[in-house]
């Protein structure tokens, strides 16, 4: 049986913790910052862990990752 490939735009994008989460960064600051609120600004520094279903979808996308 071949190996499984891993797309290699997640394995860019995404990073799973220890406990298995999985990490990303924030989304919506790519441009139009003048008409986001300064609290939005704030809030959307760093990285953020993705919610259950969506870590579902990635983790399909990275199969060695577990």
């Amino acid at each position: 049986m071949p190996k499984m490939k891993t797309k290699s735009s997640a394995k860019k994008r995404f990073k799973v913790t220890a406990n298995g989460r999985v990490k990303a960064g924030q989304a919506g600051k790519r441009h139009g910052m003048i008409k986001r609120t300064r609290k939005f600004i704030r809030d959307a520094r760093g990285t953020t862990t993705l919610s259950t279903p969506d870590e579902k979808i990635v983790k399909g996308f990275m199969p060695y990752s577990r």
